[in-house]
């Protein structure tokens, strides 16, 4: 993947300014502390959090993943291969409580890296 890019920063759990340093304590989303970010960047410095309440607004970008999630899965399940909506919503729910730390890391760094812009020289 391309280093100049938000994509980068997301999917490889990255500073989104300098793309060196981690972004998260943990590289595992099942680690019992899958929250928890690293004060600043260790390589640029740039501080992760903004100021306070900052990732508030990441709760609108996980609602969008978790409807992206739900209407996937209902067009391949209900739409495509005609399974039973009763069926559909239990499984919808098994998978978002699975994807949850998943979903919570990545609509952080999807948060940060719209109000970040990647600086090349650092």
């Amino acid at each position: 993947m391309i280093r100049n890019t938000k994509l980068y920063s997301i999917y490889n759990n990255k500073c989104p300014k300098c793309h060196q340093g981690d972004f998260f304590i943990t590289k595992s989303p099942y680690h019992k502390d899958f929250i928890k970010m690293h004060e600043k960047c260790s390589h640029c410095h740039d501080l992760f959090n903004k100021e306070v309440g900052f990732y508030y607004g990441a709760m609108y970008v996980s609602y969008g993943l978790n409807i992206g999630i739900g209407v996937a899965l209902f067009l391949l399940m209900v739409l495509i291969f005609k399974i039973d909506l009763l069926i559909y919503l239990f499984s919808f729910l098994i998978i978002e409580v699975i994807l949850f730390p998943w979903v919570m890391r990545i609509s952080r760094l999807i948060y940060i890296n719209l109000f970040v812009k990647y600086d090349s020289s650092k």
